[in-house]
């Protein structure tokens, strides 16, 4: 993350800020890691601490389905159901101690505010736009976008309209880009496959100078409390640091690319304890002459593997249809289908994009999960007509 300052702020931190007429801005430090890690500094109108009251909370543990897996599967997000409300909407499909993911169809904007205070958030947008609005200002968001939310940060999601489709991670530490693409000062580096253009800060709002009864969810620990504030959230006349939620578009993701095949942690685009998270994007293929373009056969021996397939036609997969999980276990091998590696010979570009999350404990599978599986997929290597697909790649 680089440094970034909106609105307005004393030149001094912890000292005296006052408004035009006099009135103190009440400071907030707003960070993780104890006072170690990345931090901003937020000035709002009124104390961020005058709560009216607390719900009892509601329950949203994910109910486990496969506690222990071994097996490649498929899940059809085409079938996950949609819902009106935002977080209602969340269905995760697989999880362990250090993240939950899973697919949201939201049909409605929240009215509510929201703050999870336990995880980090991913939200890819597979289909939709709108306006995330968050405590620091607002991000405008489109296909292909990642919207990438810390820990205790207040949001709202304001859609177009009731055509939304998104894949979320929700990790209990730090989504950081990869720390082998920063130097020591944490400015990307040349070899990055992105760089700092390519993340979007939100834009500064006006702050709400409101009193009344402002509903915030707060998650923690699968519990969403009810919090009623007597002051509006959103009343930040201006904050700076390294410590705010951004957007990053999966199409600037400038690949790199080899003469022969090179390894999935080229696609890398953001990472977390215990998990990282790649971009496959169009790319020209491999370009030696007796190059093979399609994956070699290969088990993660320390991590799952799950694909969640959002454009264009998977090269190295049959019969996978848009918004398609698949989920290869640890020590497992898996690899091109039937058919793919021979069709793939030959073949200059591709115009397929997913994201990988690669998890270095196991996953285990929700009742959502098991709802929406596709049980033929752990079958579907076997050299058998129905596992064959005609060429289908794109030149």
């Amino acid at each position: 993350m680089r440094y970034h300052q909106s609105g307005k702020v004393p030149q001094k931190r912890h000292t005296i800020f006052k408004s035009e007429d006099e009135q103190f801005y009440y400071e907030q430090l707003f960070g993780t890691e104890g006072f170690h890690g990345i931090s901003s500094l937020l000035y709002h109108i009124h104390r961020p601490t005058q709560i009216k009251s607390i719900s009892e909370p509601k329950d949203v543990t994910p109910k486990i389905a496969v506690e222990k897996n071994v097996t490649p599967r498929m899940f059809k997000g085409m079938n996950v159901i949609a819902e009106d409300d935002f977080l209602d909407s969340r269905k995760v499909l697989m999880l362990n101690n250090d993240l939950k993911m899973g697919l949201a169809k939201p049909r409605k904007s929240s009215e509510y505010f929201y703050k999870n205070a336990e995880c980090d958030e991913l939200l890819f947008i597979h289909e939709g736009n709108g306006t995330l609005k968050t405590f620091v200002g607002n991000l405008d968001f489109s296909v292909g976008d990642y919207l990438i939310i810390p820990r205790g940060t207040i949001y709202q999601i304001d859609f177009k309209d009731e055509k939304n489709v998104i894949f979320f991670v929700e990790a209990h530490s730090p989504i950081y880009t990869p720390k082998r693409y920063r130097n020591e000062f944490g400015q990307l580096l040349e070899h990055s496959p992105f760089c700092e253009r390519d993340i979007i800060a939100p834009s500064f709002v006006e702050p709400k100078d409101e009193r009344g009864e402002f509903l915030i969810k707060v998650k923690k620990e699968n519990q969403i409390w009810d919090f009623i504030y007597a002051t509006h959230p959103f009343d930040v006349v201006g904050w700076d640091g390294f410590f705010y939620p951004y957007k990053f578009n999966i199409k600037n993701f400038e690949p790199i690319t080899g003469r022969v095949h090179l390894p999935p942690p080229i696609h890398q685009n953001f990472e977390a304890h215990n998990f990282v998270v790649c971009s496959f994007v169009a790319r020209m293929y491999d370009y030696h002459p007796l190059a093979i373009p399609a994956p070699y056969n290969h088990s993660n021996i320390d991590s799952d593997e799950v694909l969640f397939y959002t454009e264009g036609d998977f090269m190295s997969r049959n019969h996978i249809d848009l918004m398609d999980f698949t989920l290869h276990p640890g020590g497992i091998v898996h690899g091109p289908h039937p058919g793919a590696m021979e069709r793939s010979i030959g073949k200059k570009f591709t115009e397929e994009y997913a994201v990988m999350v690669d998890p270095f404990r196991p996953l285990k599978l929700t009742e959502e999960a098991m709802k929406v599986e596709d049980k033929s997929y752990a079958t579907s290597w076997l050299e058998t007509p129905e596992n064959h697909l005609g060429d289908r790649s794109q030149e």
